[in-house]
């Protein structure tokens, strides 16, 4: 009978157990320790995700409540204002102060929006937030917003789904001025034998002098604060110009989940609808028109 030798030697012709390679344990130690990092890692941008996208929804939903709430108590104020005197007066904002609302009628009944004072990330953390510098709404010039993409409410989701000619409205305490978006590039040329002739497109068309050029969409670098300009994309024209168009601008980040870019939209005001103190919850009819 053969029996092992104690000492670890095998009699002849008998061949003993391999010890593992040290260097393969050490590999899959290495791999085994990359993976447990990868999966951490992944679960930290899940969880990232989930609270940019979801939580900060849900928290800049409330702040959105409040800043509309606030804004109506001051609507609700009782007005002594003669009737030839009740024009807007946007003085005194301060960061962060809710002034007007914003609805968009081709995204539903139910998209609105109280317009922020400010950009800073503290006022767009509340809601779409108005360029400081800027016109305001039914002022010559250019109504410049910004608003979040994804995230901290993201009023801005969707707005590479405007089309040319719907409406942005934008109410204040007197008034509700009806903005509509400019012709996109593609459908200048032609535009009033085409989609000009929608008879929601009345007071929209291409616009000629120093406006020449400027389309319903664009996509430009961080950088190019010129497109918020009164005259957009020209930084200084505004002081030659006689006469400007009143104009409103969207601005949020491009693609979606970066910032490598923006997306603008820009409108052209086409109408103004003065409140009838008579009748506070009359609106006007561009509101209803809902895709």
């Amino acid at each position: 009978m053969t029996t092992l030798d104690t000492g670890g030697h095998t009699p002849d012709g008998l061949v003993g157990p391999e010890e593992p390679p040290k260097r393969a344990d050490t590999a899959r130690t290495v791999v085994r320790g990359i993976g447990e990092l990868l999966i951490t890692a992944g679960l930290v941008v899940l969880l990232f995700v989930v609270y940019e996208v979801y939580v900060t929804d849900i928290v800049s939903a409330g702040k959105q409540r409040d800043a509309t709430t606030a804004l109506d108590n001051t609507w609700g104020q009782p007005d002594t204002v003669a009737e030839p005197e009740r024009v807007e007066r946007f003085t005194d904002l301060g960061e962060g102060t809710g002034f007007a609302k914003m609805h968009i009628p081709a995204f539903g009944l139910d998209y609105g929006f109280t317009v922020i004072e400010g950009t800073t990330e503290k006022s767009l953390e509340i809601g779409p937030g108005h360029y400081r510098g800027t016109a305001y709404p039914g002022e010559p010039g250019n109504f410049a917003v910004a608003g979040h993409r994804v995230g901290k409410g993201a009023p801005f989701n969707d707005i590479d789904l405007l089309n040319s000619c719907d409406a942005i409205l934008v109410e204040t305490h007197y008034s509700w001025f009806v903005y509509r978006v400019l012709p996109k590039s593609e459908e200048v040329v032609g535009w009033a034998t085409g989609k000009g002739t929608d008879p929601r497109c009345q007071g929209v068309a291409p616009l000629g002098g120093p406006y020449e050029g400027l389309v319903g969409q664009q996509i430009v670098r961080p950088s190019q604060g010129e497109v918020i300009a009164p005259i957009p994309g020209k930084v200084g024209a505004e002081s030659s110009v006689g006469e400007r168009a009143t104009l409103m601008t969207l601005t949020t980040c491009h693609p979606r989940f970066s910032d490598r870019q923006r997306l603008i939209v820009h409108a052209v005001m086409v109408k103004q609808w003065a409140k009838d103190p008579a009748k506070p919850g009359e609106t006007p009819p561009e509101l209803k028109e809902t895709s």
